[in-house]
Order: C-alpha cells, then sequence, then structure tokens
C-alpha cells in the first residue's frame, strides 16, 4: 500500500466527534434512555470519545458498551478456521433503549450488518442507529449511518485508515493506495 494523504488530524477529528456528540443528543431529544456501543476495534474509543463529550456538555454519563461482531460476519468462513474473538462487554440493558452504534469507518455496510445482528443478541433495542467517523460511499446493502463525521467519495483501490491513540499511538485519518 502507497501512502496518498492524510484526511483528519487528530484536531479534525475531535471536532467531528464534538459536533456528532451535539447531533446525537439533538435527533434523541436529550439522553434519556440512549446508550452507546462501539464496534471493536475502533469505534470503542470512538464511543468513549462520545460518551465523554456528551457528558461535558449534558452533565449526563452514557452507558458505553464493546461489541464484537466477529461471529457474526458474513465472510467469517474466509477469514480463517480460528477467527480471534475478543468477545463484547455491554453491562447494561439495551431492551427499550435508542442504542447508537458507533465504527471509525462504514464502507459495504456489512460490518454494521452483523453489529445489528450481534446487538439484538443482547435485548431488544427500540431504536438503533449508526454513527461513523468516515463514511466512505460503496454501500452494498441498503444501510446507511444516522450521523457522520466526514463523508470522504473512495475510489475501490483506496483504503481509509483511522488512527487512534488508544489503539495505534496516532490521531489521525489517512488515505492509502492499493495497487
Amino acid at each position: 500500500m502507497e501512502y496518498k494523504s492524510t484526511l483528519m488530524s487528530g484536531d479534525d477529528i475531535s471536532r467531528a466527534l464534538k459536533r456528532v456528540a451535539h447531533q446525537i443528543v439533538e435527533k434523541n431529544r436529550g439522553t434519556e434512555d440512549l446508550c452507546l456501543i462501539g464496534i471493536r476495534t475502533r469505534g470503542v474509543p470512538l464511543a468513549y470519545r462520545l460518551a465523554a463529550n456528551i457528558s461535558d456538555f449534558e452533565g449526563v454519563g452514557l452507558p458505553v458498551g464493546e461489541l464484537d461482531i466477529t461471529l457474526y460476519r458474513d465472510d467469517l468462513s474466509t477469514i480463517g478456521e480460528t477467527p480471534t474473538v475478543k468477545g463484547s462487554k455491554i453491562d447494561f440493558d439495551v431492551t427499550g433503549k435508542t442504542v447508537v452504534l458507533v465504527d471509525d469507518v462504514i464502507y459495504t455496510g456489512r460490518t454494521a450488518r452483523a453489529a445489528l445482528d450481534a446487538v439484538m443478541q443482547h435485548g431488544r433495542p427500540s431504536k438503533i442507529q449508526l454513527c461513523v467517523l468516515i463514511d466512505r460511499g460503496h454501500s452494498e446493502l441498503p444501510i446507511r449511518a444516522n450521523f457522520v463525521g466526514k463523508n470522504i467519495p473512495t475510489s475501490v483501490n483506496e483504503v481509509v485508515a483511522v488512527r487512534l491513540g488508544e489503539t495505534d499511538d496516532e490521531e489521525a485519518v489517512k488515505i492509502y493506495v492499493n495497487h
């Protein structure tokens, strides 16, 4: 892969997450029965950052969960005989709640579809919304994000890499070209 450019700096990511946090609260008319669930790997720190932003301006701590979708993927048979499962950590009941699933990038929509299946194993939310830092287009399923930090039109031979301090010791969104 060849580095092409940096699309967002750490400050850009922070600003986008603050804006999206406000949108989440506004669209849901507050924080009542609202919870955030990050999709592993990079959706988890993004969900915690969104919760911190909402806490800063609403004064309310939202429950945050961590969702491992490995066993719900439709390409499970192609990713190896023994996929690594890190496990979900959802210490609250999602039944009747508005669940905001958080991920770093939406591309084909297949991760979001798997996350819908996975979250339903934890209860029956009244509503599920999707929040992503980057929407790069190319959806293969009728799934789109309710909240988007940045829309970045890409070609199929490009790779969008979200880099976060919690997972990568770097804060940026970069684009690479796959030849």
